[in-house]
C-alpha cells in the first residue's frame, strides 16, 4: 500500500513540468483518487518529500484526501500549518486545474480555525486563497462567504474591505452571492458604515429568485433597522426585485415592519412600546443591539431638525424637544454627532448653549477635487462593463432563442390591421 503511495509521489516529482505533464498527472491523480481516500491516515508523511509550490498539483490532492476524513482536535493545528501554508505558496496556474479540490481544502481550514475558536488564523488564508483562485477580481468564489464569516467571528471587519471594495459581476453560485453580500452588509454594520450596508443588503434582498430564501429574508430585516438608522425611513423595494421579494418580505419581517411604522410617527412613547412588544424576536434574531441604534437614531434625527429651525438652543431646551430625560444625554447626544459630522455645532460649557452652524465642506479642497473624479472615472469603468455584457447577452444564442418563442406567442390576429386611408 505504501509503495503504491510512493509510486505516486514519484509521478507528482516527475510530472510538474510543463502543461502537458500536469495534465497527464491530473489524469493520473483522478484515478487515484478513491485509493487516497481509503489512506489518509498514511499520507502526511509524504507532504515532506513534495515542494508545495513545484507540485502543487499533486500536493493538493495528497492536503484534499489527508483533511477528507475526521481532523480530531490534536490533530488540528498540525493541519492548519501544513494547509496555510500550501495555500501561500502554491502556484496559481496547478490548483486552477483543480478548483475543487482547492476549495475543499481551504473550507477545512475554515472549519478547523472554528473548532479551535481561533478564527482569526483563517483569514490570511483564505483571502490569499480567493486571489489565487480567481481569475480575476469581479468573480465571486465558494470562498468569499467563509473568509467573510472568519472576518465576522474575529471581529477582524476592517479585513473584509479588502474584498468588499471588488465590483463583483461573474457569479457562479446564487447562495454565494447572497451570503457574500448579507454578511458584507454585518462587517459594514460593525464599521458603522451604514451607507455601504445598504449596498450589499439591497443586493442580497433585490437579487433575482424564484422562491423566498432565509438569506433574503435575514438581510431584509437588516435593510429595514439600517435604513431608518441612515435615512430615517424605508422605501418601497424597487420594481426590478423578484416577484417573491415583493410577495413575501414583508410577511416574513413582520414585526420590523411595524418597528418602521412607529419610527416614521416620530413618538418615542409608540417606537418602544413597539421595540418591547417585540423585543424576544429581535433578541432571537440577534438584532437587538441594531434596534437600540434605531432608537438612538431617532433622537439624532430629532436634533437635526432643530438645527434648521434654530441658531442657538440651550441643553435644556433641546432635551425637552426631543424628549430626553436630562440636559446631560442631550449633550452627549449633541457630542456625539459633531464627533461624526452629523451637524456641525459647539457647546457652550458656561452658559450650556448650543451653536449651530453650517456645513463648512466648500467641495473645493484637493482632497474633495480627487474624490469626486475617481468616482467619475470608476462609474464610467462601470458603464463600459455594463455596455459590454449587454453586447454579450444579446449575441447570446440561448437568450436570442427565448426571445424568438417569445415572439412567436403574438400572431398577426393580435394587432389591428392597417387603415385603409394608410395603404
Amino acid at each position: 500500500m505504501e509503495d503504491s503511495i510512493e509510486a505516486l509521489v514519484a509521478h507528482v516529482q516527475a510530472l510538474s513540468g510543463t502543461l502537458e505533464d500536469l495534465n497527464h498527472l491530473h489524469s493520473l491523480l483522478k484515478q487515484r483518487e478513491d485509493s487516497l481516500h481509503s489512506q489518509a491516515s498514511q499520507l502526511l508523511p509524504f507532504f515532506e518529500q513534495l515542494d508545495p509550490f513545484k507540485h502543487s498539483l499533486g500536493y493538493l490532492y495528497l492536503l484534499e484526501a489527508a483533511s477528507s476524513g475526521t481532523i480530531v482536535r490534536e490533530q488540528a493545528s498540525e493541519f492548519l500549518v501544513i494547509a496555510s501554508n500550501f495555500v501561500d505558496t502554491c502556484s496559481a496556474e496547478q490548483i486552477r486545474l483543480a478548483p475543487d479540490k482547492f476549495i475543499s481544502v481551504c473550507k477545512r481550514i475554515k472549519d478547523q480555525v472554528i473548532l479551535l475558536q481561533m478564527p482569526i488564523r483563517g483569514i490570511v488564508p483564505l483571502r490569499t486563497a480567493i486571489r489565487k483562485l480567481q481569475s480575476s477580481s469581479e468573480r465571486l468564489t465558494s470562498l468569499h462567504p467563509d473568509f467573510l464569516i472568519l472576518c465576522l467571528l474575529a471581529k477582524c471587519y476592517k479585513a473584509g474591505l479588502s474584498l468588499l471594495g471588488d465590483d463583483i459581476i461573474e457569479v457562479d453560485q446564487p447562495r454565494d452571492f447572497f451570503l457574500y453580500f448579507y454578511y458584507g452588509g454585518m462587517i459594514n454594520i460593525g464599521l458603522k458604515r451604514f451607507q455601504k450596508a445598504l449596498e450589499c443588503l439591497h443586493n442580497a434582498v433585490t437579487a433575482p429568485m424564484a422562491q423566498l430564501n432565509q438569506m433574503a429574508v435575514e438581510a431584509y430585516k437588516k435593510y429595514i433597522l439600517v435604513y431608518l438608522i441612515y435615512n430615517g425611513q424605508v422605501p418601497s423595494l424597487p420594481k426590478y426585485s423578484s416577484s417573491a421579494a415583493q410577495r413575501n418580505l414583508k410577511n416574513y419581517a413582520q414585526p420590523y415592519v411595524d418597528l418602521a411604522n412607529s419610527y416614521t410617527s416620530g413618538k418615542f412613547s409608540e417606537l418602544e412600546s413597539c421595540i418591547e412588544t417585540n423585543r424576544e424576536k429581535f433578541e432571537n434574531d440577534k438584532n437587538l443591539g441594531l434596534v437600540r441604534q434605531v432608537v438612538s437614531s431617532l433622537y439624532k434625527r430629532s436634533i437635526q431638525r432643530l438645527t434648521q429651525t434654530y441658531l442657538t438652543l440651550s441643553l435644556e431646551d433641546i432635551a425637552r424637544r426631543v424628549q430626553l430625560q436630562t440636559a446631560k444625554e442631550a449633550e452627549m447626544h449633541v457630542l456625539r454627532m459633531i464627533q461624526d459630522g452629523e451637524i456641525f455645532a459647539t457647546i457652550n460649557q458656561k452658559d450650556g448653549m448650543v451653536s449651530f452652524l453650517e456645513d463648512p465642506e466648500q467641495y473645493k479642497t484637493c482632497e474633495m477635487v480627487e474624490h469626486i473624479d475617481s468616482s467619475i472615472r470608476r462609474i464610467m469603468t462601470l458603464s463600459k462593463k455594463i455596455r459590454a455584457y449587454d453586447e454579450q447577452i444579446s449575441c447570446d444564442p440561448s437568450y436570442l432563442s427565448k426571445i424568438g418563442k417569445e415572439r412567436t406567442k403574438f400572431d398577426m390576429d393580435d394587432f389591428d390591421p392597417v387603415p385603409q386611408k394608410f395603404l
